[in-house]
């Protein structure tokens, strides 16, 4: 059996006022990883601004960029450069009305491979994002890197296992999840513990389910609500990667800015997928319904 074997670089930080700096801070923390060996590295979500969905107002859409465009320029070149791939998460601008959540990938050529647009949209308290956001319609995507087949989802579409198990499916090696999700300050006390478990659990749940590698970036510190107008979030960092087996290879601290680097040994998949034979036992003549909203009775 050939032995694949990569570096994956998490780079967690924390977002500004201005997309300029956070840009070169982003830039700053590839170079970093890739200095320290990392031949993929993932940047957070939305990492060119704060997180403005905290909050629903029109002056936000213009933090957006057509793609490509000037970010992915950036990114592309630092790829190509360095010899390695970016993935990046970016405010799309579509067309006039229609903007998305979309991640893109950069080989390490620099050449921009493709975009995947954020499948699940979110409506809740300080996660706005249904005001912003069109749902994706690229369907759930694989992107064949110099390095791995990097299966690309974002944030809430952790929490499905049916995004996981259709982009594995797909040849994911990887699932890659750049976030930014954080606690409520005034709920951490009482559920603080247990939504970070629950957010940890159900990756490492995938990465079991789907006999593939799950990656987690997320940002970190706090983000005050625009003009100050609530409490804003405490993102919890936390950035994480979780092997085939679903163990914990490494975590980043909750509250610090840092660089991740992680070994990966893509060939243990096959070993794994062979042990716990999940995609070979699936019942496919019995999943019919799983496109129901919802059934109702025995």
């Amino acid at each position: 059996m050939s032995v694949r074997k990569l570096n994956v670089g998490l780079t967690q930080f924390r977002c500004g006022d201005d997309p300029a700096a956070n840009v070169e801070t982003a830039v700053r923390f590839v170079r970093e990883a890739a200095k320290q060996g990392a031949n993929v590295v993932c940047l957070p979500e939305l990492f060119r601004s704060r997180y403005f969905c905290q909050t629903e107002e029109h002056r936000f859409f213009d933090l957006a960029e057509p793609i490509p465009g000037p970010t992915t320029e950036v990114m592309g070149s630092l790829a190509k450069e360095l010899g390695v791939v970016i993935l990046a998460s970016l405010f799309e601008k579509r067309a006039a009305g229609v903007y998305h959540n979309t991640l893109v990938v950069l080989d390490a050529d620099g050449s921009l491979m493709g975009s995947y647009r954020k499948m699940h949209i979110p409506d809740d308290p300080l996660f706005y994002e249904k005001f912003y956001f069109t749902p994706g319609d690229l369907g759930f995507r694989v992107f064949d890197t110099k390095f791995a087949k990097a299966g690309t989802l974002v944030c809430w579409d952790q929490w499905y296992p049916e995004a996981a198990r259709l982009t594995a499916m797909k040849g994911a090696e990887i699932l890659f999840y750049p976030t930014a999700i954080g606690w409520h300050p005034s709920e951490k006390a009482e559920y603080g513990e247990s939504q970070h478990e629950s957010w940890e659990l159900i990756q490492r749940s995938h990465a079991v389910a789907n006999g593939c590698y799950v990656v987690a970036v997320n940002r970190t510190g706090h983000e005050p609500t625009p003009d100050d107008r609530g409490e804003g979030l405490e993102f919890w960092g936390q950035s994480f990667v979780a092997g085939p087996d679903g163990k914990i290879l490494a975590k980043a601290s909750a509250d610090k800015e840092e660089v991740l680097i992680v070994p990966l040994d893509l060939s243990r998949l096959d070993v794994v997928r062979t042990h716990w034979p999940f995609l070979r036992d699936r019942r496919i003549d019995a999943y019919g319904e799983i496109t129901k909203r919802y059934l109702d009775g025995g």
